[in-house]
């Protein structure tokens, strides 16, 4: 096999052990060189072995340089020990930028003029880790940074250059002057480096009360790290649901793909989870760390085809139509691949 395209696949808790599969199976039509290493972390690895992220999990990450991860589920509750793999994976590759497209597809709900992309600072803000509780006053500690700000800024810049986006800025510096001023400075300062690129600015509860209101109405979204949760949640809802959502996380050397939906503990085995967040994460591996956007396209347009042939798993039927599998959606996007 090509040494080129390596794989590290973790699929984590709940429904990650299905559609992992699921998205790999469809990697291997399109790129059957690529060479897949299987890995574990999650919940049920911290409570089988003590660690959510096993060092030989996070070495194979490291020396394969790309990542599908499947879904986490973290306990709501303080546990000894344990913190989210997912989180530390991040921070460990340091894939600062985490891109979430969202578009409107041929599925219920989804609104057709949604073409929007989340790019999201993916290892500062408030997901930083530094709490600590003083007394009854529970403390977390948001943390942004000028050097960590303008390379995710310029990243976004850089998409947005490309693919001829104009550019919004989201904070909200009018009340968390400190920290959202800082990051708002940063951003503009690397705005400045791109004068052919359009770019605004906007309150982040403003951002979302235009987005339920008008689906069509930013382009690229440039956000801190819960802003960017925030708001990529929002649009898949406008997309169709969790299920529907791809993302991917870049650094300079690293990258982890993953469907923005969770371990779905409640249809765990049954079957019918749905696969396309985790297909299309898949799909952006291929575009933005090998490099091969027609191979990407092409899984994004297979997948398109088995939405308007009408296979939809339940969590996108309505009406009198009759929901499928996880196993029947592979296949609708396989038979669109070959014809």
């Amino acid at each position: 096999m090509s040494q080129r395209y390596k794989l590290c696949v973790i699929p984590g808790d709940g429904v990650g052990a299905e559609v992992t599969p699921a998205a790999v199976q469809v990697l291997q039509a399109v790129l059957p060189e690529v060479a897949v290493t299987w890995a574990d972390a999650g919940w049920a690895t911290f409570e089988q072995t003590g660690s959510a992220l096993p060092g030989g999990t996070l070495e194979l990450a490291k020396s394969t340089g790309a990542v599908l991860f499947g879904a986490v589920a973290s306990p709501s509750r303080p546990v000894t020990g344990y913190r989210s793999p997912i989180v530390a994976l991040r921070r460990e590759l340091d894939v600062f930028a985490n891109l979430r497209p969202s578009k409107g597809r041929a599925v219920p709900g989804a609104d057709p003029n949604l073409d929007l992309l989340v790019v999201r600072e993916n290892t500062e803000g408030l997901y930083a880790g530094r709490e600590r509780l003083d007394g009854d006053v529970a403390v977390t500690e948001r943390v942004i940074s000028r050097g960590g700000t303008e390379r995710v800024a310029r990243m976004a810049f850089e998409l947005a250059a490309a693919s001829d986006r104009m550019v919004t800025i989201v904070h909200k510096a009018n009340v968390i002057r400190v920290g959202d001023g800082l990051w708002r400075d940063a951003c503009l300062t690397v705005a400045a480096e791109f004068p052919e690129v359009e770019m605004e600015e906007g309150l982040v509860d403003s951002v979302a009360h235009n987005m339920v209101r008008q689906p069509g109405r930013y382009q690229l979204l440039l956000t801190p790290n819960l802003y960017g949760d925030i708001l990529s949640d929002v649009a898949s809802a406008l997309g169709g649901g969790l299920g529907m959502t791809p993302s991917v996380s870049l650094g300079s050397r690293c990258a982890i793909a993953e469907p923005v939906h969770g371990a779905a503990p409640d249809i765990v085995g049954q079957g019918i989870a749905n696969p396309i967040g985790a297909i299309l994460s898949a799909a952006m591996l291929v575009q933005h760390v090998w490099g091969l956007p027609h191979v990407a396209q092409s899984i994004e347009l297979a997948v398109e085809t088995a939405l308007v042939s009408g296979k939809r798993t339940p969590d996108l039927v309505s009406g009198d139509v009759e929901p499928v599998g996880t196993a029947e959606i592979v296949e609708a996007v396989l038979s669109a691949l070959r014809d």
